[in-house]
């Protein structure tokens, strides 16, 4: 008797009955383990005692309490190995403020201007984290962007980031000169993914605003289950899931601005006066 069971159906059903139950029906089992790997039922018992919750200990400071965590969901992704790095949540945000003060596992520095060595360089100082630099590839492209990411590389950045409009060409030549992965945007199913792919990206980022998590299951059918694909997450825990079971092997999430956590804080320091006061 054989069963086939998607592991990813059985995370909320770990618990003690669940596997007696699993023990008492079939004397053989095959389970399917990402639609990738077939394991038997041995290992897959290793696979469950691995995926159990455990107890981590945290270490707090007084003075740096207050961070910008990245949603507990991220960390269902696989993530992506970097230079030897694993990496499965990036930070979107160029404050440097909120760059020394963040739980992700590397920064996504990309910004709506024309890319320069004197932000890239701040950055990439300022944060602890891998930083994947942006170096343009719409209004900034051509050499230009190819000494921006040869320099990036230079001062220590992870990955160069280039935008959806970028000509494959550059890409290619981009290639001949790096030794860290380009990454390139996608942002709409009109996209050239295969042509990116051919020219010299390593790694997909993908943003497609709503259409994102649709937008990211075409692209992993189109390049296969282990291409490197980054996604943006959106702002829930729902969304996020969702996004990492399209395919997404990382999530960008958006760090809320400065002047919103302090819109939080100011906020209690007021109630706190007003409590000093009664």
């Amino acid at each position: 008797m054989y069963i086939i069971i998607k592991m990813g159906d059985l995370q909320d059903l770990f618990g003690d009955i669940f596997k007696f139950f699993l023990l008492s029906i079939a004397s053989s089992f095959v389970f399917v383990y990402n639609d990738r790997s077939i394991i038997y039922f041995e290992d897959m018992v290793k696979e469950v005692i691995k995926m159990e919750k455990k107890f981590i200990p945290e270490v707090e400071s007084k003075l740096r309490y207050r961070s910008v965590k990245v949603p507990e969901s991220i960390y269902r992704a696989s993530g992506i190995k970097v230079l030897n790095k694993r990496i499965k949540s990036l930070i979107f945000t160029t404050d440097v403020a909120i760059l020394s003060n963040n739980n992700a596992d590397a920064v996504m520095a990309v910004y709506p201007f024309t890319p320069t060595l004197a932000i890239t360089d701040s950055i990439i100082r300022t944060s602890s984290r891998p930083v994947f630099a942006g170096v343009g590839g719409g209004l900034t492209s051509g050499i230009r962007s190819m000494n921006m990411a040869l320099q990036a590389e230079l001062m220590g950045a992870y990955g160069v980031v280039v935008n959806a409009p970028i000509k494959n060409e550059v890409i290619g030549e981009m290639k001949k000169i790096l030794d860290i992965p380009i990454c390139a945007t996608v942002v709409s199913y009109y996209d050239d993914i295969e042509g990116k792919i051919d020219a010299g990206a390593e790694i997909l980022n993908i943003s497609g605003g709503r259409n994102t998590i649709s937008l990211v299951k075409k692209v992993r059918e189109i390049v296969g289950p282990e291409f490197p694909i980054i996604a943006t997450g959106g702002s829930s825990e729902a969304t996020i899931g969702e996004t990492i079971d399209a395919g997404a092997n990382a999530i960008t999430y958006t760090a809320p601005s400065s002047a919103e956590i302090f819109h939080t804080v100011m906020a209690n320091y007021r109630v706190d006066k007003r409590e000093e006061q009664e």
